[in-house]
């Protein structure tokens, strides 16, 4: 308690799952939940087009050096992909690394997209933001739809 005076105020988080839907993640981010970390990795052109808003760029190749060099092997740690089997890879490569909290986000960028998740990038600049990017009441009408769809 010494180190966390917050502790009976602010919950722990449960541990993260092996897989996690899109859902679980946008949730945490909008939330503004701390210590967690999300990884891209695609190689770098394809990132650079476009990606999740805050993910890290860590193209598989370089993924075990860099991450153990940058990141806590406790963090909480989203990795996604070009595809599920690459996130797959990517995952196992992180655990077999002594990362203890690592999670494949499931559908990648695609299925991040397709429930509204904030992304950045080339690509992404050049499309125009959504009517309801500055309406609140619209915000959540959309966030509730997007809670309904299978991913």
């Amino acid at each position: 308690m010494a180190n966390n005076p917050l502790g009976g105020i602010i919950p722990q988080q449960p541990p993260i799952e092996p897989q996690s839907d899109v859902h679980v993640l946008k949730s945490r981010l909008e939330w503004g939940e701390p210590a967690f970390t999300i990884l891209d990795v695609r190689d770098r052109p394809t990132y650079n087009n476009g990606h999740i808003l805050g993910a890290m760029a860590m193209p598989i190749e370089d993924l075990v050096d860099r991450a153990a060099s940058s990141l806590e092997k406790s963090r909480d740690i989203y990795v996604y992909g070009a595809s599920d089997d690459q996130t797959s890879e990517a995952v196992n490569l992180l655990r077999s690394a002594g990362f203890e909290h690592v999670s494949e986000l499931r559908g990648g960028l695609a299925a991040w997209k397709a429930i509204g998740g904030p992304t950045e990038g080339i690509v992404e600049s050049r499309t125009p933001a959504g009517a309801d990017d500055y309406n609140v009441v619209d915000r959540l009408k959309a966030h509730a739809e997007t809670q309904k769809k299978d991913v």
